[in-house]
């Protein structure tokens, strides 16, 4: 049984981007959300292992739904995902709880390796 895997973008295309790359190397996604709002509930329903989370998204971004996963879940294994790699935005969602961090667009090798460093 692969690692469950929840992916968080509001975009559908990179969510099937991702959702590709995990499942071609038998990791199980077992749920998706359009934005932070949807995560949080997704991740009480699911209770992944891990989680891709885009930072910029409507109605609740990545950083603060990450804040809210890992006060519900101090073991939570986050990483964000977003087409700009500021440094800003790496530190807050590091500080936010993120274990690592991924740029678009996605090189499947980086999203493997964040995947497996997270989860190790």
């Amino acid at each position: 049984m692969g690692k469950r895997v929840l992916v968080v973008d509001d975009a559908a295309f990179m969510r099937m981007m991702i959702k590709d790359i995990l499942s071609k190397n038998g990791y199980e996604v077992v749920g998706e959300a359009e934005n932070g709002m949807i995560a949080i509930d997704k991740y009480k329903e699911v209770l992944p292992d891990l989680v891709t989370m885009d930072i910029t998204m409507p109605e609740m971004d990545g950083i603060a739904a990450v804040k809210e996963i890992v006060a519900f879940d101090s073991k939570a294994r986050v990483i964000m995902c977003s087409a700009m790699g500021q440094q800003a935005m790496v530190i807050d969602a590091i500080q936010a709880g993120a274990k690592d961090f991924i740029v678009k667009p996605f090189q499947p090798e980086r999203v493997l390796e964040a995947v497996s460093k997270a989860l190790s």
